[in-house]
């Protein structure tokens, strides 16, 4: 069998992280990313000719790297960002998977979507602006989501004249903002991406920063993957069964393990059914492993021949989540016709989906001022709210501050497959930022 340790050696050779960038309209998103890519050598020949060319007909003189990304007429048009544009790039270090969200207060539904699976977010800010209303509203979406590491990239230093002062008390406000709504861990970066400085290479412009360049630190932050540090589940997508002459009793139950580890030998419960078994093998790649970690896609199989089927969750007996037909969330709104109370949805929670009534939306968050506006009635395109949904079958669900894979789901229009809503079981923000955050900015969640 093969060890804990060469599937150790396995993971940490193959790190990847998943970031997005996000801040005010004419920050400097795509820039950023277009440098990134461009000096960590991640773009093609081609691609880059393609970019001088457009740049050209455009009339300017250099490169202009933001069209990288912008790929839409509309954005190329406007010079703005519209929708998601999904990076893949490497380094020797480390694996990226890069996220570019729009700024506009319109497309903040494209910010949730791209920072749902983010372990890491960049905002930016002009050096010129501070932080703007924006640039609270993206911490605030960053907090929501529990991103764990917020860097702050205070760019177009070159127009301030790379003056310290301007950049130290740029990062202290946001620094104590991020705080208040419980983002953990904050680093702020002094960069300009038009000219480079601290984006791949240290600046010669900013000798008074000491700090990690964008890319260094992006290579070196933590990407966790701890065994221990979070609960065991398993949503069983397909069940396996052969039923041929070699292998005529083969039940196995395939799926991505969405948190924790699983172990040969662990008792186990089946929900919503509350059936428990013995994990009696676990099978990944086609080899026979005695432990398995999210996200790997493994195959097991039980000691007992259980009613299960895909929508299924198979977790820990000592920890397994209790089932509801309840749901009290947090949603995003995501969708041009409006959510209502009453209306009938499908919610979709891992492999699982269930039918669903919108049975109350006690409040919407107000982005503008961040106050919270209680009983809206409905939610539309871009509202953040509360909602209470009752399912009609039992869900196994965590909550959100739990874990962020088991504690989301999908509000789904069953006449269409629209997706409505994108929810998060639980409470809004850190528990601790809570009170302070309804303290000091009216919020009440």
């Amino acid at each position: 069998m093969t060890t804990i340790t060469g599937l150790t050696e396995q993971l940490s050779a193959t790190t990847l992280l998943r970031f997005a960038t996000a801040g005010s309209v004419d920050d400097g998103k795509s820039t950023l990313v277009g440098r990134l890519l461009h000096d960590s050598k991640s773009i093609l020949t081609d691609q880059l000719e393609a970019v001088e060319a457009a740049s050209l007909k455009r009339g300017q003189e250099a490169p202009d790297l933001a069209l990288l990304t912008d790929g839409l007429r509309a954005e190329r048009e406007q010079g703005i960002t519209i929708d998601v544009a999904y990076r893949y790039f490497a380094t020797t270090r480390r694996r990226f998977i890069l996220a570019d969200t729009p700024g506009h207060v319109q497309y903040t539904r494209n910010m949730v979507t791209g920072a749902s699976t983010a372990e890491l977010a960049v905002v930016l800010v002009d050096a010129r602006n501070g932080v703007v209303e924006q640039t609270r509203r993206h911490a605030a979406v960053a907090a929501l989501l529990r991103v764990p590491h917020v860097v702050l990239a205070v760019n177009k230093m070159d127009l301030v004249e790379y003056a310290e002062p301007v950049f130290a008390a740029i990062a202290e406000e946001f620094t104590a903002y991020a705080a208040s709504l419980g983002v953990p861990e904050i680093t702020a970066i002094p960069i300009s991406a038009l000219a480079g400085d601290n984006v791949v290479e240290p600046s010669a412009n900013m000798d008074w920063y000491g700090g990690p360049t964008v890319l260094e630190h992006l290579e070196t932050v933590p990407v966790s993957h701890d065994l221990a540090g979070c609960k065991a589940r398993f949503p069983v997508q397909y069940v396996i069964r052969p039923q041929t002459a070699e292998h005529p009793d083969y039940r196995g139950y395939a799926g991505q393990i969405a948190s924790g580890a699983l172990r040969v030998g662990e008792a186990v419960t089946v929900l919503p059914s509350g059936r428990t078994s013995t994990i009696t093998g676990i099978d990944a790649l086609g080899e026979a492993v005695d432990i398995a970690w999210a996200p790997q896609s493994v195959t097991i199989t039980l000691a007992d021949d259980l009613d299960i089927s895909r929508g299924d969750l198979i977790a820990p007996s000592g920890s397994a989540p209790r089932t509801t037909q309840d749901v009290e969330a947090t949603v995003c709104h995501v969708a041009d016709q409006p959510l209502t109370v009453g209306q009938r949805v499908l919610l979709k929670h891992t492999t699982r989906t269930v039918k669903a009534i919108v049975k109350e939306i006690p409040s919407r968050l107000t982005l503008d001022d961040l106050s919270q506006h209680p009983d809206p009635g409905q939610l539309v395109a871009n509202d953040i709210g509360r909602v209470k949904v009752r399912t009609a079958e039992p869900l196994a669900l965590d909550a959100y501050r739990d874990s962020r894979r088991t504690g989301s789901f999908l509000l789904i229009d069953p006449a269409d497959g629209t997706t409505l809503a994108a929810g998060m079981a639980g409470d809004s923000f850190a528990a601790e930022a809570v009170k302070a955050v309804a303290d000091d900015e009216g919020w009440d969640f």
